[in-house]
């Protein structure tokens, strides 16, 4: 089977690869000039990585610190840009440190080229990262 080209199902497989744990996938996905952006992140956290390697460096321990076990209340629209999506979801699971639970609201702008992720913006609630075992990006909070 082919990699998924269309961003709502490149955006699938994307969360479908994070459920499994495979960054090394994730970050396959992205463009090497990819860039996210954190538009609402606290003090001490990244606001805009630029490049598919600083996106591997953030991404590296996800995993460790958050266990994802689903994405409940996916709805993609589609944008009158064809390569860009927006996208409205929940991650919910476990912290692995507390074993408390996450749930996290998203809203994210996402563009796709060529069958990769060259921009993403992801509109999270800086709140939730208040509680232990969720800094997972090496910030200096």
């Amino acid at each position: 089977m082919s990699a998924p080209t269309s961003p709502a199902d490149l955006y699938r497989h994307s969360l479908r690869l994070l459920l499994d744990k495979d960054i090394p996938a994730w970050v396959a996905l992205w463009a090497e000039d990819g860039v996210i952006q954190f538009p609402f992140a606290p003090d001490g956290w990244p606001r805009r990585l630029e490049g598919k390697e600083a996106i591997a460096a953030y991404m590296r321990h996800y995993p460790d610190h958050i266990d994802l076990h689903d994405f409940p209340d996916l709805r993609i629209h589609q944008t009158t840009d064809p390569q860009t999506i927006v996208v409205e979801m929940r991650g919910v699971g476990r912290l692995v440190e507390s074993d408390a639970p996450f749930d996290m609201t998203y809203i994210a702008v996402v563009t796709v080229q060529e069958g990769h992720i060259t921009s993403y913006r992801d509109y999270w609630n800086p709140l939730a990262v208040q509680e232990p075992g969720t800094d997972f990006t090496g910030s200096s909070r």
